[in-house]
């Protein structure tokens, strides 16, 4: 599953976007430097993600849109088709 797609499954299953996550978790004082531990117990709690769906808001919550280009344009299972994500919502992604 592409790194996206980790992202849009999450605003399916809680009707958030990455981008609202990014605030919520702004209100509780997470952001850059917040150490994976809260955030996950956090995202568990209030809204019943597992850690690999939780572990891919840390990552926007904590270093933004911007991913490794090692996965971009790659042939494996965690190929995403650019270095930044989509955080404003699935049904507003522009086609490329």
């Amino acid at each position: 599953m592409s790194f996206q797609s980790y992202l849009d499954n999450i605003e399916t299953k809680t009707g958030v976007t990455p981008r609202r996550f990014i605030e919520l978790a702004a209100e509780r004082g997470f952001g850059p430097g917040t150490k994976a531990t809260p955030i996950v117990q956090w995202l568990a709690d209030e809204y019943g993600l597992g850690r690999g769906h939780a572990m891919a808001l840390v990552h926007v919550i904590t270093k933004g849109d911007r991913i490794d280009d090692k996965h971009v344009g790659s042939a494996g299972v965690h190929r995403d088709d650019s270095d930044r994500l989509w955080l404003d919502g699935k049904d507003t992604k522009p086609t490329a």
